[in-house]
């Protein structure tokens, strides 16, 4: 069976771990670099924690970079095209929150970038962000490409093997958006498991 043959927002992922932990990680994360930036910005150091340069490619192969978007928000989203639980979930909610959002969505990029590049090709994550909402970009890239960008974002992700075939495996991986500003700066960590209601309400807030 071929990674596209069936609906990209609800391909299994084999054995994993509950949701809940990838909850918990997130939340962790969120914390940890929430603590950061209170610290720096008490310290007096730069605004900038998290992100930078990268480029990548979109659903038609096309190479994009961070500096494409400049001028609005980015929410930043890491996982890959196989999760069974935690990406559709979260990315069902950041597709809801922007639809609630009105005339403030034009001013937010959502964008999900894979950790699984071996399987997620550009033809591939173009499926898988569609099936959300037309407004989400799907980013893939080289293995090299990708370790650079979530190094960047401080992203784990690792490959748990799930059988002796060459697609027998699952991705774990930390779970949380991060809210990018207009010049390209980090904003603020946004936990992944807030409903769009929520979601909606703290980027109306962060993006005023």
């Amino acid at each position: 069976m071929s990674p596209t043959s069936e609906p990209a927002a609800t391909r299994p992922g084999g054995t994993r771990p509950p949701p809940l932990l990838y909850a918990i990680i997130g939340i962790l994360v969120a914390v940890l670099l929430l603590g950061a930036g209170v610290f720096v910005c008490l310290s007096g150091g730069p605004p900038s924690l998290l992100g930078g340069q990268f480029t990548l490619e979109d659903g038609t192969g096309k190479q994009v970079s961070d500096r494409d978007f400049r001028g609005k928000y980015m929410l930043v989203y890491f996982g890959y095209t196989f999760c069974p639980d935690v990406c559709p979930t979260t990315l069902n909610e950041v597709a809801d929150a922007m639809d609630r959002l009105g005339a403030k969505a034009d001013r937010l990029q959502p964008i999900f970038i894979t950790v699984d590049p071996k399987r997620d090709t550009p033809a591939v994550v173009k499926e898988y962000a569609a099936a959300f909402s037309p407004r989400l970009i799907g980013l893939t890239g080289t293995p090299e490409q990708i370790a650079k960008v979530a190094k960047e974002y401080r992203v784990y992700y690792a490959e748990h093997r799930t059988g002796p075939g060459p697609n027998d495996y699952s991705m774990d991986h930390s779970s949380i958006l991060y809210l990018m500003g207009p010049d390209g700066r980090f904003v603020a960590p946004i936990r992944s498991d807030e409903g769009g209601e929520e979601l909606a309400k703290d980027l109306g807030k962060l993006m005023s």
